[in-house]
């Protein structure tokens, strides 16, 4: 995992403790899972915006709040990004087409 995601995902376990008067993911843990996805959702339609609009400042601005959002709800469930990097690395050199067809969907 990057040095950067392993810091924040320490930082989002330290926030769990913290004053949501005092923190803004505090007051996201508090407000509860509907409340982080309701903020990944709007997070993920800016992003879908930046990327129509095209300019790569604000895609890379846009996508960096909807990774830090998804990290909250990570953690809100106790998973890490190591969850997900395990994930990725299983499906290496798999195709897409091959992926989804072992989920049974």
């Amino acid at each position: 995992m990057s040095d950067v995601l392993k810091r924040l995902a320490e930082m989002l376990e330290e926030r769990k403790n913290a004053d949501p008067a005092l923190s803004y993911v505090a007051k996201l843990y508090a407000k509860g899972n509907d409340a982080i996805l309701k903020k990944i959702g709007e997070e993920a339609t800016e992003t879908v915006m930046a990327a129509k609009d095209g300019d790569k400042a604000q895609i890379v601005y846009e996508t960096a709040d909807l990774w830090f959002h998804t990290l909250v709800m990570l953690a809100h469930h106790n998973l890490s990004p190591d969850d997900v990097l395990n994930e990725l690395a299983r499906r290496e050199g798999l195709s897409g087409l091959e992926e989804k067809a072992g989920r049974g969907k």
